[in-house]
């Protein structure tokens, strides 16, 4: 039988290096008509050689992924950047471009991967949510080590999740202004909400692992969904035999809190950006969680709210006490960047979002909804 509380304490040890991954997902669209649904086949074949060496993957709904291979902060921007340029520039030129924000609200849903991974997790997520996160949801996923000190970046990306959801907000919907995280909080809770926070992060973990829902089993005939509402610590039970170390390695990866531990630290509670954008986003990211100096700012200003994910969701930066601790966070990661070996190009890019979203209390949704309501 497999050792959870072990499996846990492994998720926290990586290595102590200050590296970072990105995984970006873009909505896909046909530039002469958006309203079509793009097959996969069609992104796929009107891909080029990436420069960067990002690997490419689709999600349920067509979905395009980049996944950069880790690498200090001004190479791992430059060599992702590179890839999409590659990828934009391909893809328009057979008619079709990349979405700049984080949910599909012109499609309906489509699946289009019929794997039993999919499978499985179309029957057991409550419907239509679970479609809609997997066929209609574009996020940016920032990956970084967990340093000397995991304890350290495990509570920040939490305390700062809220203020940096509300920063980046950009996929409204129903007068959300991250209508994607709305659709991920009406999910399964096991499986969606945040790691309590006690102090204990491995102890945590385990337990929520052990009482996050069983999506599937493997069995001889292949992979049975779990329908009952059985959670981990039922799996003897649900299958007829103890778990073993793999079927609780296959479990964690069907969890999805905002911040997953898996060796290195997932923070995945982001918004989608346009082409041009998501490198701002990262780099905020990255800069408050690794630079000491910019976490301690950015942790005074934003402790307050660190609970107030639904809030950071509907609201975004139209919270005055969000848009405060977003001006002081944005500011204390301008600074630390130049000491992380950003480009002067990015520092000055991360300075503009902050003019033009962040004092003005004006989340990259904002104009988005102004348009939609009016």
């Amino acid at each position: 039988m497999t050792d959870v509380q072990k499996y846990a304490r492994d998720c926290f040890r990586g290595v102590t290096s200050d590296r970072l991954g990105v995984e970006l997902e873009f909505l896909v669209f046909d530039a002469d008509n958006p309203a079509l649904h793009v097959p996969i086949a069609r992104t796929a074949s009107a891909l080029p050689a990436l420069p960067g060496g990002s690997r490419v993957t689709f999600e349920p709904g067509g979905q395009l992924e980049l996944s950069a291979p880790p690498d200090v902060l001004p190479a791992a921007v430059a060599k992702l950047a590179a890839d999409v340029d590659a990828v934009r520039l391909a893809l328009a030129r057979a008619g079709l471009r990349l979405g700049g924000r984080g949910l599909d609200t012109l499609r309906p849903r489509l699946r289009q991967l019929r794997e039993p991974r999919y499978e499985a997790m179309a029957a057991v997520l409550e419907r239509p949510h679970g479609l809609t996160m997997m066929c209609s949801t574009a996020s940016i996923q920032v990956n970084l080590d967990f340093g000397e000190d995991h304890h350290a970046r495990w509570e920040r990306a939490h305390v700062l999740g809220p203020v940096l959801v509300a920063a980046f907000a950009n996929s409204p919907a129903d007068g959300w202004a991250c209508g994607r995280q709305a659709v991920w909080g009406r999910l399964d809770p096991s499986r969606t909400a945040p790691v309590a926070q006690s102090g204990d992060p491995a102890g945590d973990w385990a337990r929520y692992l052990l009482d996050a829902r069983l999506m599937l089993v493997r069995e001889a005939g292949g992979l049975r969904p779990v329908l009952d509402g059985s959670a981990f610590r039922d799996f003897a039970r649900v299958a007829g035999r103890p778990p073993g170390d793999a079927d609780l390695a296959y479990h964690a990866t069907t969890l999805f809190p905002p911040v997953r531990p898996r060796g290195w630290l997932e923070v995945r509670y982001l918004d989608a950006q346009g082409a041009t954008e998501w490198p701002v986003c990262v780099a905020v990211v990255h800069a408050l969680i690794t630079d000491d100096r910019a976490a301690g700012i950015a942790m005074a200003a934003a402790r307050a709210s660190a609970h107030r994910w639904a809030d950071a969701a509907r609201l975004g930066l139209a919270d005055p006490e969000l848009r405060r601790s977003a001006s002081v966070c944005f500011a204390a990661a301008a600074e630390a960047l130049p000491r992380l070996g950003a480009e002067p190009s990015l520092v000055a890019r991360v300075r503009a979002f902050a003019s033009r979203h962040i004092e003005s209390g004006r989340s990259p949704a904002t104009d988005q909804m102004e348009e939609m309501y009016a």
